[in-house]
């Protein structure tokens, strides 16, 4: 290869020439069982990216979809996580709907606080001016419900997933998948 053709993408990688475009594409599709996956990609390449993520999808038990085929099932939340430890109820309670929050749930070991994506940051302020320590606070894709997956079909989702996460482009993964701790567990194993 000229030294030339090497000189020009190293200057293209780095931003001192231009021609290299970003864009962001949201793929739905479907996994085993009916899972709903929306797959968030940033991609320079878009019939590439395609191509393998619909390469992905095929290989690992699923099926790409088209638009709207899944979004309808997801809504942008804000979303925070909270250790039991790390703080009571009835304290978190009043924090979240002082603040703006929807929804307080309990999730076994942790508080899973929903928000309108507006009031995110002001519960979030709350909570740490609180000083409660959160495990995850981020702007997410909720989904509206959840499908229970065993056996072979969890795990087949599950090497999906993981397949799509390892992909370059891929910046998020979102489903509506539910498995039990212990499956996941000997799937990681």
């Amino acid at each position: 290869m000229p030294a030339d053709n090497i000189k020009r993408a190293v200057q293209r990688g780095t931003g001192e020439l231009p021609g290299a475009t970003y864009e962001e594409i949201m793929f739905e599709g479907y996994g085993p069982g009916g899972v709903a996956l929306l797959v968030d990609v940033t991609t320079d390449n878009r019939n590439r990216t395609v191509s393998e993520i619909r390469h992905t999808f095929t290989k690992n038990g699923g099926n790409l979809g088209e638009s709207g085929s899944v979004a309808w099932m997801f809504h942008k939340k804000g979303y925070i996580v909270v250790p039991k430890s790390a703080a009571k109820e009835d304290d978190l309670m009043s924090l979240v709907l002082e603040n703006g929050g929807e929804d307080l749930r309990d999730d076994g070991n942790d508080w899973e606080i929903v928000t309108d994506p507006g009031a995110f940051e002001s519960v979030l302020n709350a909570v740490k001016g609180a000083k409660v320590e959160t495990s995850v606070a981020e702007v997410s894709m909720i989904p509206q419900n959840y499908i229970k997956l065993e056996g072979h079909a969890a795990n087949t989702m599950i090497r999906l997933l993981e397949a799509l996460e390892d992909h370059d482009d891929v910046q998020h993964v979102y489903s509506n998948f539910d498995v039990d701790a212990k499956q996941l567990e000997e799937v990681a194993g």
